[in-house]
């Protein structure tokens, strides 16, 4: 894989180099273009009036024109440095592990009913290995997709729509780097959505008429005082005075329709290149087509032309903070009023749709994450799904272990639905369990696992393998842990749950542990649920004599060789007979 995307990077480099050159070039013919015009106007009496004129008209549109060259080959400069940096990070991300990538933090939730205690969120965190988004709902949606619960049908959807993705590396870096140069916050998209939905904004009666009316007067009064000599000056002055008087009674109104954003122009106008890009792709995969037909809601309207068309208007009504220019365009033409005209238009004819528009992007960046896990990672495969809520497992390994350091481990729910598991400290036991949750998670997204085969149920994941105190509400561990079990066996009581439980009612003795721990296994069977509870109480491994069909016995064994502990990480049957505490003091010195 690195070998693709050190290719890439280099023809992302020389294109960027490419592009890189012609803005010098560009830069340079525009400043020659600016002298010439000085030249003409210093020089101006030696040409007449008319030639004098035409010469700097000309000049101007030329300028005009290299600007807007100018802009976007500027534009391919950065979108290729960008996609050249989207390279470098893949590299670093394979070669040396560098996770230059957001983490999740604020998604982290320590209540939540599994993504704290399988590491979804923060340093080293799932969320941070996946995450390849820029934008805010991107970032957004791939959050989402790794807590919300689907059903076999959706879950068949995106794998193929992840399946498609990831064959089209071009097509996903291009789209990622459109989205990184687009800089939006969660402010910007919650400034965007509301202004949307908000249709209280309207422009007063009386200040509508006169935005008609006065720059009508205006021109006709400026114009006849120089064409006709009819001495109105003060008339034309005061006509601009009562101009720049009506922008101000609507001042509050645009500040409100505005929010004084400098950038919304430019990220409204890199969500319509995204959108463009999904639009102008023919698709194969069903979810992939329905994501696409959202941007078009019928004939008239255009998502991608729409969005740009709005960028525009906020680029326009950006110029209202340049207090000369405002002036002049105010008091003469009471040009933003028109333009606020223009915007509440737009909010009243396309505002219902723009949070649907961006969805599609949150939800394609999202997919585009899953794409490059499986492209990075061509030996994992798609889980089969099925009805039975069967699980079972071969080579099953963790995806944030590096391949060489992974032992991988079969097992299989079908004959007993919950494994009763042992080990010592560092053994293999939590990282088992974190595993399995995270392959489960992994594929209620759509995503590829990490195993070489995998056939699994679609049941509700309920985990408890950490607590963590609570001092704003004076909650010990121990309580916070008692109330996890408690909503993990209510809702057990309804809904068939797949469980992992790590060594629970740590905060008790050991008697009234051990009871505890075979009173919930016993109230867990009559519930069916399917799952794993590991334990160091091999005296909670007896109760699988009591429900030989139900519960199984399974184990992570230590070894000492040579006055060494040697773990070999291996799932195996039975319950685990050598233990490691003992021999780990007294090698100390401890006791």
């Amino acid at each position: 894989m690195i070998e693709i995307y050190i290719e890439k990077k280099e023809v992302a480099e020389n294109q960027k180099n490419h592009f890189a050159t012609r803005v010098k070039l560009l830069s340079y013919v525009r400043l020659a273009v600016i002298a010439l015009i000085v030249v003409l106007l210093y020089h101006h009496d030696k040409f007449s009036g008319l030639v004098l004129t035409g010469f700097i008209l000309v000049l101007l549109v030329v300028f005009g024109f290299l600007v807007k060259l100018f802009t976007n080959q500027k534009f391919n400069r950065d979108l290729h440095s960008t996609i050249s940096l989207i390279n470098e990070r893949e590299i670093n991300y394979l070669e040396n592990s560098v996770l230059d990538f957001d983490d999740g933090q604020n998604y982290l939730d320590t209540t939540h009913l599994f993504s704290y205690d399988l590491d979804l969120y923060g340093k080293s965190s799932l969320f941070q290995h996946l995450n390849r988004t820029h934008s805010y709902i991107g970032n957004k949606s791939l959050s989402d997709a790794l807590v919300s619960e689907a059903n076999k049908e959706e879950v068949l959807k995106k794998q193929e729509a992840i399946s498609e993705l990831s064959s089209k590396l071009k097509w996903r870096q291009n789209f990622l780097a459109l989205a990184e140069l687009q800089e939006d916050t969660e402010k910007d998209y919650n400034f965007l959505i509301n202004w949307a939905m908000d249709h209280s904004g309207k422009i007063g009666k009386v200040a509508n008429i006169l935005s008609f009316v006065l720059p009508v007067i205006f021109m006709i009064a400026f114009f006849s005082n120089i064409f006709l000599d009819l001495g109105i000056g003060n008339l034309v002055i005061l006509l601009f005075i009562i101009n720049l008087s009506v922008l101000g009674s609507q001042m509050k109104l645009i500040n409100s329709e505005i929010n004084k954003s400098t950038k919304l122009n430019k990220i409204l106008f890199n969500y319509s290149l995204l959108v463009n890009q999904i639009k102008n792709t023919n698709w194969e995969s069903k979810l992939l087509q329905s994501y696409s037909s959202d941007l078009a809601i019928d004939k008239k309207i255009n998502a991608s032309d729409a969005i740009k068309q709005l960028s525009t208007l906020f680029g326009n009504m950006d110029t209202i903070q340049n207090a000369v220019g405002a002036s002049l365009m105010n008091g003469t033409v009471l040009y933003h009023i028109h333009l606020l005209r223009k915007l509440l238009k737009w909010k009243k004819e396309n505002g219902k749709y723009i949070k649907q528009w961006l969805q599609v992007i949150g939800q394609f960046e999202s997919f585009i994450c899953f794409a490059n896990f499986k492209q990075n990672n061509p030996q994992y495969i798609f889980p089969k799904i099925n009805d039975d809520q069967i699980y079972s497992f071969s080579s099953l390994g963790h995806p944030m272990i590096n391949e060489k350091d992974r032992v991988p481990s079969d097992i299989d729910f079908s004959d007993n639905n919950f494994v009763v598991l042992t080990g010592s400290n560092m053994s293999g036991k939590s990282t088992f369990l974190r595993s399995l949750g995270i392959n489960i998670v992994l594929s209620k997204a759509g995503s590829v696992v990490c195993a070489d085969k995998a056939n699994m149920g679609l049941l509700d994941l309920r985990v408890s393998m950490r607590s963590t105190d609570s001092l704003s509400d004076n909650e010990s561990y121990f309580f916070a842990e008692v109330k996890r079990l408690q909503g993990i066996m209510k809702h057990a009581k309804s809904n068939t749950c797949f469980i992992l439980l790590d060594e629970i009612l740590r905060g008790t003795n050991s008697d009234d542990k051990r009871n505890g721990t075979i009173k919930f296994i016993e109230k867990l069977i009559q519930h069916n649920t399917i799952g794993v509870i590991a334990t160091h109480d091999l005296e909670v491994c007896n109760t699988t004599d009591k429900y030989p069909n139900y519960l199984a016995n399974k184990c992570f064994e230590v070894d000492i060789i040579n006055d060494q502990l040697v773990f070999d990480y291996k799932l195996r049957e039975g319950i685990c007979q050598n233990q490691s505490a003992t021999f780990l003091m007294e090698k100390n010195g401890i006791i």
